[in-house]
């Protein structure tokens, strides 16, 4: 496994993008997990992941905060260089509605460009905004969000940063106006459209047809939108899939009955063996790595030193 900070071979954040935009060009389906840790990322990329998506369902529900779009901009990029910096893979963030109006997106833009992001997506609802699956979401006219795609297509100085449109209209609207919606987003330069919350496999059929762009399904859990498989997706012609909160709501679970099982029984000895080692973990970050960077660094700088003393 590479050492992250000291790994001079991995791809500079415009090679990643110039390949995942070749990637989504040679057809079939990006799988992309969601992640809200670095470690789950580069666990992602190992176990041979083209890409990562990061959500802000997981990452406000991480801080112990509702997904209403209450973390901010500095906050986000912060945090997410550390995925960019843990893996050579795309990483497509979720930035919400933008944190703003059509001038705040361009910092958006030109903040997670500089953190190394391969992708956004940005979303036509009102502030606050909720989960696409909830009830109550208010979708912005048009035109507003209009400006937010050009916005974002003009300040990203690497044109292989992909602006991704994501539209809640299905449900606020109806399905002809998120199609609707979706055609002038295309227009207007987004580069990939991601309909959310969609009913049925018939309906993303039905939109994948209609709407001539990349497209990028969501495969949540508990939504409106039916279990289907990356396969299917596939099959009706979706570029990316994402599992946005898959692993966060998994882990909660598995901690939970970590938390009960220490309560109950005053030891952690039977879940030992679902448990990843801790060697396996020292491997998966480059632990030793690391340790043998330092045992060089330390020899050779000591080598210097004998030398000038003999020379002194």
């Amino acid at each position: 496994m590479r050492t992250i900070l000291l790994d001079k071979g991995k791809p500079t954040p415009s090679e990643v993008r110039l390949r995942f935009r070749e990637r989504l060009g040679k057809g079939g389906i990006v799988i992309a997990p969601g992640v809200f840790i670095p470690a789950a990322a580069m666990l992602a990329e190992e176990l041979g992941f083209e890409a990562v998506y990061f959500s802000g369902a997981a990452y406000s529900n991480m801080l112990g905060l509702p997904d209403l779009g209450v973390f901010t901009l500095s906050e986000l990029a912060y945090y997410i260089r550390f995925f960019t910096n843990a893996v050579s893979i795309p990483v497509i963030v979720d930035v919400d509605t933008g944190f703003g109006e059509a001038l705040n997106v361009v910092r958006m833009v030109r903040e997670l460009e500089d953190a190394g992001v391969a992708a956004v997506h940005i979303e036509d609802q009102e502030m606050p905004k909720k989960c696409g699956h909830l009830a109550g979401k208010r979708v912005v006219p048009v035109d507003e969000m209009v400006k937010k795609i050009k916005a974002a297509v003009e300040a990203r100085r690497d044109g292989n940063f992909l602006i991704i449109a994501r539209t809640d209209a299905r449900d606020v609207e109806g399905f002809e106006a998120a199609v609707e919606r979706a055609r002038v987003y295309v227009e207007a330069g987004a580069d990939v459209v991601f309909p959310e919350a969609l009913h049925s496999k018939e309906e993303f059929a039905e939109f994948a047809r209609r709407v001539k762009a990349p497209l990028l399904a969501n495969m949540t859990e508990f939504g409106k939108t039916p279990y289907i498989t990356a396969r299917e997706f596939e099959e009706m012609g979706y570029r990316i899939v994402i599992f946005p909160v898959t692993t966060f709501r998994y882990a909660m679970g598995a901690i939970k009955r970590v938390l009960l099982t220490l309560k109950s029984e005053g030891t952690q000895v039977n879940l030992l063996n679902e448990m990843m080692s801790r060697e396996d973990i020292y491997r998966l970050i480059g632990y030793h790595n690391y340790e043998e960077w330092d045992r060089r660094i330390s020899e050779e700088s000591n080598a210097i030193l004998s030398r000038r003393v003999k020379l002194g």
